[in-house]
């Protein structure tokens, strides 16, 4: 666990936790949302057939991004959150979006 710490700059153990929480809430927010946003969106399994899941997937993505930063926003540790989305962003090519 040091070398996480290390890794991403934190200090205590009591912030890698609140950090975990964050991902495991966000990732379980990000699935459970993407049912209601695809039956907004008007995609159904009955449709797509096959692709429904990649597509689904797909839509995944943006809402975890978005989540990610608010819940890490709601548990203190929004400065962590963004500077780890923007990584993870550039390192998909998406570093454009931001003017550092």
């Amino acid at each position: 666990m040091n070398k996480l710490k290390q890794r991403w700059g934190i200090d205590s153990n009591f912030q890698l936790t609140i950090i975990f929480i964050v991902f495991a809430i966000t990732g379980s927010a990000s699935a459970w949302l993407s049912k209601p946003f695809c039956f907004w969106l008007g995609i159904t399994k009955e449709d797509l057939g096959f692709w429904f899941t990649p597509v689904r997937l797909i839509l995944i993505f943006p809402i975890y991004q978005i989540l990610l930063v608010l819940i890490g926003f709601l548990f203190g540790q929004f400065k962590f959150f963004w500077a780890f989305e923007k990584k993870m962003l550039k390192r998909l090519g998406l570093g454009f979006l931001f003017n550092d």
